[in-house]
């Protein structure tokens, strides 16, 4: 299991193939994802990576989150996210993981917040069918119709589908093909839509139902971290 890494949603676009096809494709951004800690078995019972993107303002920080940041030595991040990955797959903190991470022509799994709708009716919300336009239907051709039954049980039962808040959740799109990647830019295309509005922050990893291409790079593709200058190392001191 390798982990995955966190963009952010530019938009949508198109681009061509070799054949002339047009191909629908969202544009995600990763810049300076960057490993901020590890999760080990030992300590934690479970082995992961949690990663950091953005950067916050630090009078925003709690004192936790910058102690946090201090003992490992990294920048502090705006957003913060965990992956679960085998042992074998573990990657340095410090390093910033790439584009090429992923391969064009595999596929993955995306995960975003929805976007917000606020309150919807039953037919926006789940798709219903609304009342008749005729036959004595008045006023009310876009309700729901009947949410209950009589004296016997005599209530609504729970997790019926009715108007209310819309959007706004985690939603995960499963098999999402990659089309192309840009190292130079930091860009990944993917076919299709993925959750999100622009500029909000999704997660992307290995889709789980379809299997892993040979050629992906294990435990990853990634930029070392930088080492510290002795010179460097004893200014910090001073």
């Amino acid at each position: 299991m390798r982990s995955g890494l966190i963009a952010q949603k530019l938009g949508m676009t198109r681009i061509y193939t070799d054949e002339g096809t047009v191909v629908p494709v969202t544009v995600l951004k990763v810049d300076n994802c960057q490993v901020v800690a590890h999760k080990t078995p030992e300590k934690h019972g479970y082995s992961a990576l949690q990663l950091g993107v953005g950067t916050p303002k630090i009078k925003r920080l709690t004192a936790a989150q910058r102690g946090h940041f201090a003992a490992q030595k990294v920048e502090p991040k705006r957003k913060v996210q965990e992956f679960r990955v085998s042992p074998d797959n573990v990657i340095a903190v410090g390093a910033e993981i790439t584009v090429d991470h992923f391969v064009p022509g595999q596929f993955v799994d995306v995960t975003g917040t929805s976007m917000g709708k606020g309150f919807a009716g039953g037919m926006k919300r789940w798709n219903f069918a609304g009342l008749r336009a005729t036959h004595g239907v008045s006023v009310s051709h876009r309700s729901i119709g009947s949410t209950g039954n009589r004296q016997d049980p005599g209530k609504v039962f729970k997790n019926k589908k009715m108007p209310g808040h819309l959007g706004a959740e985690r939603v995960t799109t499963q098999n999402i093909e990659v089309v192309k990647t840009d190292k130079d830019r930091g860009l990944i295309m993917v076919r299709g839509s993925v959750p999100g509005v622009k500029g909000g922050w999704v997660s992307v990893r290995d889709a789980i139902k379809r299997k892993l291409p040979q050629q992906a790079p294990k435990p990853g593709a990634f930029k070392a971290p930088a080492q510290q200058a002795p010179a460097a190392e004893a200014a910090a001191k001073e």
